[in-house]
């Protein structure tokens, strides 16, 4: 088809894509009219796939035969069938061709590059050469290089004995390696401690601190015979009982911490009678009521005054000096040395009695005796005591934490709850949290509580669409 013809847009197609002419035109379709002279409808209503698959083959034979194929000669596209494969395997050999990628990447240049220097050089060769000279000299002198003597005394060496196979056969014979008869420690029998010590070879003791439990119970505790699915009438009543006095301790606390909280009302409100009476509570037990009625704080102020000059008589009586005497004059010399040999002689008083309260022991032996017996019968009871806290204490939880540890409520069912046989039984509590609860018991770890989730963000609820027709 030339290059500037036009095709109807509503004719067909005939085999291998060409165009069918004007006399394979389909009969009753009109040949639609379009005016040349515009630039638009060139690009439009031109047909130039022929065009574009040209230019693809010659592209594709680029791509492949490095050129197009027409102008190829018949050399490089063709070889001869001689009929023997070697001779036709040297034709071919002789004419074949690098590859288009190593042609690509040859230089085009005809001009040679020039030569790397440092390429050919030799590392130190200098110093080499010297050695290499060295060498030669000493070897036509008859001197052997220390390298080259102990590669020659290596050589005159005898022999070294075999080292003893590996006993890996498999037809040997197997032992327990945790028995006591270890055939491997057969050479290490009957030796010195000392020995076996210094060999690494001697058991290190193991601390008992290290051999002790942290906790005395058992692993699994077996509950009461109450928990049973079929259990008798007072065991049953027995664990409903301790149930009720768990639940009635754990009410009193809830009471009395809401009766600590709670504000008081106005009849149960503190007035100020009610406070001076809490506050003079066992000072004033024998005054007369009626008077304390009338006169509270008169009463009061009495008996402290009363109370003043009592103890005021009672210094006097033991000589003690009144406030008189401290806010009174200057002592004289005579007072000061009267005083210092009254210190003088109460203190050679107590030294004389300490002495003889000294010599007076010596007469004391069987009372001595008893106290120290009786000291020692206190000791051995606290010592019993202190052990008997101890074996106590080896049964119950320690605090490993923050939080102290709580028993689990006790898993319980009601008269009409029992079922007569195991298939007919109602489970109760959890597995996973009553081994949870025995590991905190014998203080393997630390009392927890879970983790409190504090949503960061507020949820915002929304009601979707299909949601609502299915409400509505």
């Amino acid at each position: 088809m030339a290059k500037g013809s036009v095709a109807p847009a509503t004719a067909p197609t005939g085999f291998l894509g060409l165009k069918l002419g004007a006399e394979h035109r389909v009969p009753g379709a009109k040949k639609k009219r379009l005016n040349r002279n515009k630039k638009k409808t060139w690009k439009r209503h031109i047909d130039a796939r022929d065009v574009e698959e040209f230019l693809q083959d010659v592209q594709m034979q680029e791509r492949t035969h490095g050129g197009l194929v027409a102008e190829k000669p018949d050399e490089t596209l063709y070889f001869m069938d001689t009929g023997n494969e070697d001779k036709d395997l040297k034709i071919t050999r002789g004419k074949a061709k690098p590859l288009r990628i190593d042609l690509i990447l040859q230089t085009d240049s005809k001009v040679a590059s020039p030569k790397n220097i440092l390429s050919h050089q030799i590392p130190n060769s200098r110093k080499l050469k010297r050695k290499k000279q060295l060498r030669e000299k000493l070897e036509r002198r008859g001197i052997i290089p220390r390298k080259q003597r102990l590669l020659q005394a290596k050589l005159l060496m005898p022999p070294r004995e075999p080292k003893p196979a590996v006993r890996s056969h498999p037809g040997r014979e197997f032992y327990d390696i945790w028995t006591e008869s270890n055939p491997l420690d057969d050479g290490l029998a009957n030796k010195d401690k000392f020995y076996l010590e210094q060999t690494k070879k001697y058991p290190v003791k193991r601390p008992d601190r290290m051999n002790a439990k942290p906790s005395q119970l058992p692993a699994v505790e077996v509950i009461s015979s109450g928990g049973s699915y079929n259990p008798t009438f007072e065991s049953h009543q027995a664990l409903l009982l301790r149930a009720h006095e768990v639940e009635l301790k754990r009410l009193k606390e809830e009471e009395k911490l809401k009766k600590q909280l709670s504000f008081p009302t106005i009849d149960q409100a503190p007035t100020s009678e009610t406070v001076f009476r809490e506050l003079c509570q066992g000072l004033l037990e024998d005054s007369d009521d009626e008077e304390f009625k009338a006169h509270p704080l008169k009463a009061k102020v009495d008996n402290v005054d009363q109370e003043e000059d009592d103890d005021e008589e009672e210094e006097v009586k033991r000589g003690a000096p009144t406030a008189k005497a401290v806010t009174g004059e200057k002592k004289t010399e005579r007072q000061r040395k009267r005083e210092k040999r009254e210190k003088a002689l109460v203190a050679r008083r107590q030294a004389e009695k300490a002495l003889r309260l000294k010599k007076q022991e010596v007469f004391k032996l069987r009372s001595i005796r008893s106290e120290m017996k009786q000291r020692e019968d206190i000791l051995v009871k606290r010592k019993e005591k202190r052990i008997a806290k101890h074996k106590a204490e080896a049964t119950q939880p320690r605090r490993l934490g923050r939080l102290k540890y709580e028993d689990p409520d006790t898993d319980v069912q009601l008269s009409e709850e029992l079922a007569g046989s195991l298939r007919a039984l109602k489970p109760e509590g959890s597995i996973l949290k009553d081994r949870f609860k025995s590991l905190q018991k014998r203080n393997l770890i630390e009392p927890r509580e879970r983790a409190k989730f504090k949503r960061r963000h507020k949820v915002k609820y929304v009601e979707k669409r299909a949601f609502r027709e299915v409400t509505l």
